[in-house]
């Protein structure tokens, strides 16, 4: 009888991997980590960008404003200097061919020059008619309605501090008793800083003694009148009487024969800014006839200043 205990004959079974041979379990694709949320225009962003505008904008404006001051130092002084040096060789012109002996200065043309000594041997300017901002441009200027050189009466020029030459610069740097000459067709007119405000009390008795203040004296000395005629006084802009007949007095205050001879220059105050004036006051001590063969130079010597 058949042996049913035994199966049957099949297809051979396959040997199985040992478990350490087996492939491992297909994993799935790893994941993104997901994008950050878009930032809104008035986020993080947009504050940058305001700042780096602003940044931007102060950059511009720091370049504009040292082209400026490139502008107003440099190339405005080179274009004064040229109208000046022009200026000098039209005057010096017409004193050679006894044009302006007698003629009246016409408006923005030079008719004097203009020395400070201390300032040294090369400083000088010639002196328009006329205070105008395209006359000032060239050199100091004369203010019109004012006294001309060795006039008794005061006479006023103004000139720019900064820029367009800038001649009056270092204003703030004379001192009582510094002379100021004015040369004209015919002569020479030396004008000497009056005393400054704390020197008037005891000047007879201090810088009074100084040589060269032989003939300067406080102005109070000679006159009520000149109570704040003192060598420097700081204005405001609006104090034109600076320039009158008698400083900061009504024009009819003393009849033109009694009034004192001065020069008064007249500059911005401080340095860049116009927010007040710098006032100068100045005296005649002497004049001199130019004579042939001598100038400005020998005049120096015969006035203490060489």
């Amino acid at each position: 009888m058949p042996d049913f205990s035994r199966r049957p004959a099949g297809p051979p079974r396959r040997p199985q991997r040992p478990e350490a041979e087996r492939r491992p379990p297909r994993q799935p694709p790893p994941t993104r980590p997901p994008a950050p949320p878009a930032r809104s225009e008035g986020g993080g962003s947009a504050g940058r960008t305001i700042v780096r505008t602003f940044g931007e904008v102060l950059i511009t404006l720091g370049v504009v404003v040292l082209l400026f001051v490139v502008y107003e130092l440099y190339v405005t002084n080179w274009m004064s200097g040229k109208l000046q040096d022009q200026a000098s060789a039209d005057l010096d012109a017409e004193w050679a061919n006894e044009r302006q002996l007698h003629a009246e200065p016409l408006d923005g043309k030079a008719f004097a020059r203009i020395y400070i000594p201390s300032f040294g041997a090369d400083w000088s300017f010639t002196v328009q008619q006329g205070v105008d901002s395209a006359t000032l441009e060239i050199g100091p200027g004369h203010y019109k309605t004012t006294a001309m050189p060795g006039e008794p009466g005061n006479m006023g020029v103004a000139g720019h501090r900064v820029g367009k030459g800038a001649p009056f610069n270092d204003l703030d740097l004379l001192n009582s008793c510094d002379a100021i000459v004015l040369e004209t067709a015919d002569s020479f007119y030396v004008y000497r800083v009056l005393p400054m405000s704390d020197e008037v009390a005891g000047w007879a008795q201090g810088k009074g003694r100084d040589p060269k203040c032989a003939n300067v004296a406080p102005l109070q000395d000679r006159d009520g009148a000149y109570a704040e005629t003192v060598g420097r006084v700081i204005v405001t802009p609006d104090r034109g009487d600076a320039v009158a007949p008698v400083p900061y007095q009504p024009a009819d205050v003393l009849p033109k024969a009694s009034q004192a001879a001065l020069l008064t220059l007249t500059t911005c105050h401080p340095q860049f800014s116009d927010r007040e004036r710098m006032i100068i006051h100045s005296v005649l001590t002497n004049q001199l006839k130019k004579q042939p063969g001598a100038g400005y130079d020998d005049l120096l010597a015969e006035i203490g200043e060489a």
